[in-house]
């Protein structure tokens, strides 16, 4: 049974369930036990102090309840299982750093931003240079498609698999996008200017989106549940892209040796879930940056491995929308207020998850005021997780759509 694939992803998916709801239970004892507890800022929301003392530093559940059905149930020295180890690890530390720094240094701050993007960084090179030289990272390409008969199409793949810098783009005819193809003027040495842009594209979607799910982690639930639901989809994507009678059906580029990641989506949804039993309105435990920063790096590296990083604006949309509205609000408060003195909001709070918690028209400034009531915590993030499976139904269309 273990040398299927589909066996070991539901053995996965059960153990870290289980891990992360049993044995969670005593890392969150622990936490109370040492008053590791969460600091909260009175920002004016409802129900926000109440939060205070609250266990964070959860993301040790997440981890864990990650890496050990990796151990238990994948092959380990397949290098996509070994390169997402790595980024879970990776981004599990740099997120520990700065909740101790905040906790136990009782430094609101937490690490320096400087350092967290260099930790990013890092794991992008890590991840962009190991995609590039290790010889067992390899794609076939589908080429074509043959049409038997009138109606019935078969996807022509080359006979052979290759290094490529070729990626998913939605909505087009021809899935495939190569990054070589913005040097071709260089001729021989387009393939290895394409590699540079590629590893820098890795190194800007690790920071990006592992900062997105740190600024989704604001209200109960909404970060794990968001993250269980894109977990599902690339777990989706991973198998169709590993394989080849899927891939052929789709016309879409099939990765050899890829259907590891199956087992690693599988023990990712089943860490968030489990989670999600004690991090649901209202939260026992606080997954932290150790958690956020760690869901964030795993759900980009793992895009950019099954080539799909060009669907993460689409996939992550939540995460997207959070970004932006952090830096809208931002700029717009430093440009009004180098202009006029007095800086302005668009939102009444950003992220924008906590602009739905304001009431409208109560003292606060901003261009959006809609809505006029609050919204209930709850609420807020069944509605973002709604929004989420609508834009996880739409990722997986895309690949039907051109």
């Amino acid at each position: 049974m273990f040398s299927f694939i589909s066996f070991r992803a539901g053995m996965a998916f059960i153990t870290a369930m289980l891990f992360a709801t049993l044995f969670g239970r005593k890392i969150i004892d622990y936490l109370q036990k040492k008053q590791i507890g969460e600091t909260i800022r009175d920002i004016g929301l409802e129900g926000q102090l109440a939060k205070k003392g609250t266990p964070t530093m959860g993301g040790i559940i997440i981890i864990i309840a990650i890496v050990v059905p990796m151990l238990l149930f994948s092959i380990l020295d397949n290098i996509y299982t070994i390169l997402m180890l790595i980024a879970t690890i990776w981004m599990g530390c740099i997120g520990f750093l700065d909740d101790y720094i905040k906790v136990f240094r009782k430094n609101k701050e937490g690490l320096s931003g400087r350092f967290k993007i260099i930790g990013q960084i890092g794991l992008g090179l890590i991840i962009g240079l190991t995609l590039y030289l290790s010889p067992a990272v390899v794609i076939r390409e589908n080429v074509g498609v043959q049409y038997t008969g009138d109606t019935e199409e078969v996807v022509l793949y080359r006979n052979y698999d290759f290094k490529s810098t070729q990626t998913t783009i939605p909505f087009v005819k021809n899935h495939n996008l190569d990054y070589a193809d913005a040097f071709r003027s260089l001729g021989d040495k387009a393939q290895d200017w394409g590699w540079v842009l590629f590893i820098l594209v890795t190194i800007f979607i690790v920071t990006a989106v592992s900062n997105g799910a740190n600024m989704t982690d604001g209200l109960d639930g909404l970060a794990t549940g968001s993250s269980a639901i894109i977990g599902v989809t690339l777990g989706i994507l991973a198998y169709l892209s590993s394989n080849v009678n899927y891939a052929s059906y789709l016309n879409i580029m099939y990765i050899p040796n890829a259907g590891e990641l199956v087992v690693f989506a599988a023990a990712f949804i089943g860490s968030t879930v489990g989670f999600l039993w004690y991090n649901s309105f209202p939260a026992q435990v606080f997954m932290g940056d150790t958690g956020s920063l760690t869901l964030g790096g795993i759900i980009a590296v793992f895009a950019i491995i099954i080539h799909k990083e060009l669907l993460i604006p689409i996939l992550c949309g939540v995460f997207l929308v959070e970004n932006l509205s952090v830096m809208m609000q931002v700029s717009y408060f430093k440009i009004t207020k180098k202009r006029n003195g007095v800086g302005q909001r668009i939102f009444k709070m950003s992220p924008i998850h906590h602009h739905f918690q304001k009431p409208g028209n109560s003292g606060i400034q901003a261009l959006v005021q809609w809505p006029l009531i609050a919204v209930p915590e709850s609420k807020i993030v069944i509605r973002f997780w709604i929004v989420g499976l609508i834009l996880a139904a739409l990722t997986i269309i895309t690949l039907k759509m051109r």
